[in-house]
């Protein structure tokens, strides 16, 4: 495989960019650009016939997700994921492959960096900051609350002696001022969130029951088909968190889609992936679930940051629900990862299967 010619576009790039193509079955890098070179320290001599997972140490299987991206035929987003290149600091980016036009054979992976994660008192101010702000919502968010109820209540006593026009004036505070209140829920809810009480659970029962809230509410308009895999074993969850985490999911689904359409719900097992738990520790996360619709797509200026949050896509939306939907998982050492484009669009959620010694005799 001959690499492709560095042009000016490709060395003016200002952030690192790899092709990576199979060569006698491996990933391996064919060309890199200059920012690449400066990211690892080492020359483009030096980078190319190397594994990129040789160079770099990533949380996420990297070349599991390069294979996905020429299988698919899609591109591939991973948000927030600590990379540790040789000689220097772990560094906090975000990862988009995509393949090179109509060629199979190349995908390109570009590194936004986003912060030094290895500096730690920087990486602890961001957090530090992520929690000041939710922390703040939440205080707002119950302050808010008790005056927005007198005010439904006075407006629902001065309805009583109104008609008319007048009438609909006050329904319309009351309608509005119970929106409100919805959406202050939800901030009080995400910051809420209690731990996980893991425990074996039948992922296939979590998802039947939260398909068929969706189908009786939300996403009644859509249809609604499964593929799933019956040989799974059972996952280390939480199973009414679990539940929100796909609730939340099919609602993102059904409502890109307000005139009707399709939402796909798959189950797999597959070994490749693990991550570093949260104290440290190697994770497998095996058995995946993967919720897709055939909307519009995640619009470009969002997709990187779509589990932020009051990130959101929608009009009114309060981008607190796929931002619960990583939390969640996060707390369950879970991962979640999002391919989309016009007319398909992917989450894939991946779990940790449940210990041996936890199941019953006759699951193990």
């Amino acid at each position: 495989m001959t690499p492709p010619a560095t042009g000016a576009i490709w060395a003016a790039l200002p952030v690192p960019a790899f092709m990576v193509g199979l060569q006698q079955g491996e990933e391996r890098v064919v060309d890199c650009n200059p920012a690449a070179e400066q990211f690892l320290s080492l020359s483009r001599r030096a980078v190319i016939g190397r594994s990129f997972a040789d160079m770099v140490t990533v949380e996420a299987l990297i070349d599991a997700a390069i294979s996905r991206c020429r299988t698919n035929r899609a591109p591939v987003f991973i948000n927030d994921v600590q990379l540790c290149p040789a000689e220097r600091a772990p560094v906090l980016a975000s990862l988009q492959l995509a393949l090179m036009g109509d060629n199979p054979e190349l995908v390109l992976l570009l590194i936004n960096p986003r912060e030094i994660a290895g500096k730690l008192g920087q990486a602890d101010g961001i957090r530090h900051s992520a929690r000041t702000a939710i922390g703040m919502a939440q205080m707002l968010a119950h302050e808010i609350k008790n005056p927005l109820a007198g005010i439904t209540g006075a407006a629902q006593l001065l309805s009583m002696s109104l008609s008319g026009e007048d009438r609909e004036l006050t329904d319309l505070i009351v309608a509005e001022t119970q929106r409100v209140v919805k959406l202050l829920d939800q901030v009080e809810q995400f910051g809420n969130q209690r731990p996980p009480e893991c425990g074996p659970t039948n992922i296939h029962d979590v998802l039947e029951q939260a398909r068929r809230s969706a189908q009786v509410g939300f996403a009644a308009h859509m249809r609604i088909s499964d593929n799933y895999d019956p040989s799974l074993p059972p996952v280390w969850a939480d199973p009414d968190q679990l539940l929100q985490v796909f609730q939340n999911l099919l609602k993102n689904a059904a409502q890109a889609q307000p005139e009707g359409g399709r939402i796909r719900i798959k189950t797999y097992f597959e070994q490749s992936l693990r991550v570093r738990g949260q104290a440290g520790e190697d994770i497998a996360l095996p058995i995946h679930v993967e919720i897709m619709d055939d909307g519009p797509g995640l619009p470009a200026e969002i997709a990187a940051d779509i589990f932020d949050p009051f990130v959101s896509g929608r009009e009114n939306g309060t981008g607190l629900g796929l931002a619960l939907v990583s939390k969640i998982l996060s707390a369950h050492n879970g991962w979640i990862s999002v391919d989309s484009r016009p007319g398909r669009t992917v989450f894939r959620v991946s779990l940790p299967r449940a210990p041996i010694n936890t199941l019953p005799a006759g699951d193990m």
